[in-house]
């Protein structure tokens, strides 16, 4: 099944009201909802994430949201399997699949798939490592160079793991990894898909940003990171790396007081939604729904079911 073919797909920068609207679309296309939200899959991690209410996912059945344990890495290529699967099985039940979220590599890898490449060659690695050892600084940054001069050009001489990898796929593929990774930069035109990105006016948007992150502190976000930090597993890499979850973890740590870890989580949020918004205007397939603060998620969901319907 394509994904693209066959699901629609709401996104938009972070506070931009997303969740309200997906609601109320899921409903009318009579959609199961598979949340596109590198953080909401997290158990624990709620109201940092604003996770749908109980009453919401009463109304619609959601799916990867609060099934990994907060101490467990979660990777993208884990992600894709997962949600596959279960449009899949949404499909089989006769539903729509709508997915719901704002994490731009979570809509990419779904829209474009991602590129693996060939297994670890261990061989092959520690050969060259230990070859470069005799050659002068910037000996391996030269070898892939010389077969693979876009992908030198993009990485830096001291990123060695990464100059191994693209030099280990040439050896296993000869192809060099910057053209079999140009499938995954071509997209579909956004009339073929139904992917649509809300989109607010600028300050609107900082003010909601404002106010969501007031409310967050407000509903016992602190009290929240120390019941997960609490727990002797420990939160994994991916999970500390929450904006709110951060912050909070290095205000126990005294870097800062309170008033200044919510100053510093609203302009991390804001710089979040300012990286999500680029995302989405690079990905060919998004048509932006533009909206003004007297809009209704009614009115929304109706604009891009309208918009979806054509397709």
């Amino acid at each position: 099944m394509s994904l693209v073919s066959h699901a629609w797909f709401l996104t938009g920068s972070t506070a931009v009201g997303k969740t309200d609207v997906g609601l109320v679309l899921a409903e009318k296309i009579d959609a199961e909802i598979v949340s596109m939200d590198s953080m909401a899959i997290y158990r624990g991690f709620d109201i940092g994430t604003a996770k749908p209410t109980a009453e919401g996912q009463k109304r619609v059945r959601h799916h990867l949201i609060d099934t990994v344990a907060p101490h467990e890495d979660f990777s993208l290529a884990k992600y894709l399997g997962s949600a596959q699967a279960i449009a899949e099985e949404i499909r089989s039940r006769g539903r729509q699949v709508l997915f719901l979220g704002g994490t731009p590599l979570y809509l990419k890898g779904l829209l474009r798939g991602i590129f693996e490449g060939p297994p670890a060659d261990w061989e092959f690695r520690i050969s060259l490592i230990k070859k470069s050892e005799s050659k002068e600084p910037g000996w391996l940054h030269g070898q892939l160079k010389a077969v693979d001069p876009a992908t030198a050009t993009r990485l830096h001489a001291n990123d060695i793991r990464r100059i191994i990898r693209a030099l280990e796929v040439f050896e296993r593929t000869g192809h060099p990894i910057s053209e079999l990774q140009q499938q995954f930069e071509r997209g579909l035109p956004a009339d073929a898909c139904r992917v649509f990105v809300i989109d607010r006016p600028k300050e609107e948007l900082l003010a909601r940003i404002d106010r969501r992150v007031d409310s967050m502190f407000a509903a016992g976000l602190v009290d929240e990171v120390r019941r997960l930090l609490a727990d002797p597993r420990g939160l994994s890499k991916t999970a500390r790396q929450a904006v709110g979850y951060a912050e909070v973890i290095d205000y126990f740590g005294e870097k800062q007081g309170l008033a200044a870890t919510v100053d510093l989580v609203k302009i991390h949020t804001r710089q979040l939604a300012k990286r999500q918004a680029t995302w989405f205007r690079s990905l060919s397939e998004c048509q932006f729904v533009n909206i003004e603060s007297d809009f209704t998620p009614e009115t929304v969901a109706e604009r891009v079911f309208e918009l979806g319907s054509r397709r």
